[in-house]
């Protein structure tokens, strides 16, 4: 992947997260602050956390998959040889580009599903449309991410120091 893509996928996808976590920071100061000065709490303070962390989650995922910090079961790389670690890195990056446009497919059909029906939260009547299919367009630049790795000669290091 291109420096400048890197960079504007760090900025774009940091940010987001970044801004959703910092808005549930202040909800939730507010909300408690609220509560205890003026026993009146934010009407919908759960909702609006609830969609704020699909931001962070789902923002942050292509990040993770970036920048290989996911879990990692490697309890075997020291028997393997390394022809055979670098095939099994890229299955993994195939096979998780697989499952993650497959999740982008049923995140884009059930909100455009909720978007025809109207589905909104319970309290504020937020449509959830935009936020399932936002889920599914950063599952899709996830999926992107895992596919150019697949295929792309690993030089990317662990946090522990070792190639790919």
């Amino acid at each position: 992947m291109g420096d400048k893509l890197k960079k504007i996928l760090e900025i774009f996808c940091g940010t987001l997260s970044g801004l959703a976590l910092f808005a549930i920071m202040v909800l939730t100061f507010l909300d408690v602050s609220g509560r205890k000065m003026l026993s009146n709490s934010i009407t919908g303070s759960l909702e609006l956390t609830e969609l704020l962390m699909v931001v962070v989650i789902f923002g942050a995922l292509p990040l993770v998959s970036l920048k290989s910090e996911h879990v990692v079961f490697d309890s075997l790389d020291v028997v393997l040889p390394q022809l055979v670690k670098k095939i099994q890195q890229a299955l993994i990056h195939l096979i998780c580009a697989a499952l993650l446009f497959g999740l982008t497919y049923l995140m884009w059909q059930t909100g455009g599903e909720f978007a025809v029906t109207g589905e909104t939260t319970a309290q504020l009547k937020i449509p959830k449309s935009p936020f399932i299919q936002g889920m599914g367009v950063l599952c899709a630049i996830t999926g992107l991410v895992h596919l150019v790795k697949a295929f792309k000669r690993s030089t990317d290091t662990h946090a522990e120091g070792r190639t790919l």
